[in-house]
């Protein structure tokens, strides 16, 4: 199956830096969540799933390069990286093109142009809630859905986990 392949070289990738890939498998988990209740089938599905899984691929080389690891480094440096990793996995172009994409803008809410880079931006987000500590602040965590979650099943995972 392809997510085995995706995370093995994802793991690969990040060596043992355990928190980044935590941090990508708890990504993937919401985001299979989400997709299981929004009926997410097909290529929707693997782009969603490939993104999960690398969309933070970049943050090594963005420190590297600029002692940083911002969201827009990320984006920069992101999509060569998991393109790499998806044409080694013969990927359809298709394919790789939409998930570069979704990489390529994750951090920036005005790229977000469809179901699929909606749901990573959600599954991303209920992530980061919990790991930026933002979950300490309930009046803040409603703002945030309210103004980020689109999809019933991501909204409903928030409330109940953070409210």
């Amino acid at each position: 199956m392809y997510k085995e392949k995706y995370i093995e070289a994802m793991k690969n990738y990040f060596g043992d830096d355990t928190r980044r890939i935590n941090h990508a498998l708890k990504v993937l988990n919401y985001a299979e969540r989400i997709m299981e209740g929004e009926n997410i089938e097909g290529d929707l599905k693997k782009i969603i799933t490939i993104t999960a899984i690398l969309h933070d691929i970049g943050i090594i080389v963005a420190e590297q390069k600029y002692n940083s690891s911002a969201g827009k480094y990320q984006e920069i440096e992101g999509p060569p990286i998991a393109r790499e990793i998806m044409v080694k996995n013969n990927e359809d172009k298709s394919i790789i093109e939409r998930v570069c994409y979704i990489i390529g803008g994750h951090h920036t809410a005005e790229k977000n142009d469809g179901l699929d880079f909606q749901i990573i931006w959600e599954a991303d987000l209920l992530v980061n809630i919990e790991e930026d500590g933002l979950d300490k602040n309930k009046e803040n965590v409603k703002k945030i859905i309210e103004k980020n979650f689109k999809t019933n099943t991501g909204r409903n995972i928030a409330v109940k986990t953070y409210l």
